[in-house]
């Protein structure tokens, strides 16, 4: 049975609550795991759409990283729900040695860029991608900024490595829409603010 009707008054329970008590769905703790939940989806389907491209980065390939954040994601939430699981500094460390690869291979950054770069070119599947990796980076940002509403109105603790992990996701997402777009000959675009 993949229902239980407990949670149609709008509650809901997580390891956290002692037996018998129950939160609302309403409250930080779970919008910041469906924030989370989403994030993990939405990553899924760029997984799917990587699998087209035999590109790697830092010497992964695009599926399988994605795969493996997906993975440190279930991390995250099995702590935000009172799980004794941390996502370990070393993850972070692999983040960033990945967004170093990508970076190397990258101008300096100048400005804000629109999302899809500039309005001319062709469609290739690279440039679909980095579209989506820009959707999922803003909504990795929305979901970072769920996690830290619940520890700052203490309905959760976590640990160092799983915050930094998460704000690192964010940065990860960017540097990847930039070197794919950067390897498909896609001019990037700055806002005018006209």
């Amino acid at each position: 049975m993949w229902y239980t009707r407990k949670g149609d008054s709008g509650s809901t329970k997580t390891l956290r609550q002692k037996p018998g008590v129950r939160i609302s769905k309403s409250s930080c703790t779970t919008e910041a795991l469906g924030a989370l939940d989403e994030l993990n989806s939405f990553l899924g389907l760029i997984k799917v759409r990587a699998l087209q491209l035999p590109l790697e980065v830092g010497g992964k390939p695009l599926a399988e990283l994605f795969h493996g954040v997906q993975e440190n994601l279930f991390i995250a939430q099995a702590e935000l729900a009172g799980a004794d699981k941390r996502i370990v500094s070393e993850k972070v460390k692999a983040l960033e040695a990945i967004i170093d690869a990508a970076e190397k291979k990258l101008p300096p950054v100048k400005s804000f860029f629109i999302g899809g770069g500039a309005p001319k070119g062709r469609w290739s599947a690279a440039r679909e991608l980095a579209a989506f990796l820009d959707i999922g980076r803003t909504i990795a940002r929305r979901a970072e900024r769920a996690v830290v509403a619940a520890t700052e109105k203490r309905e959760a603790m976590l640990s160092e490595g799983t915050l930094a992990y998460l704000n690192r996701l964010s940065s990860l997402l960017y540097a990847l829409v930039r070197f794919l777009n950067h390897g498909a000959g896609v001019p990037e675009a700055a806002p005018s603010y006209r």
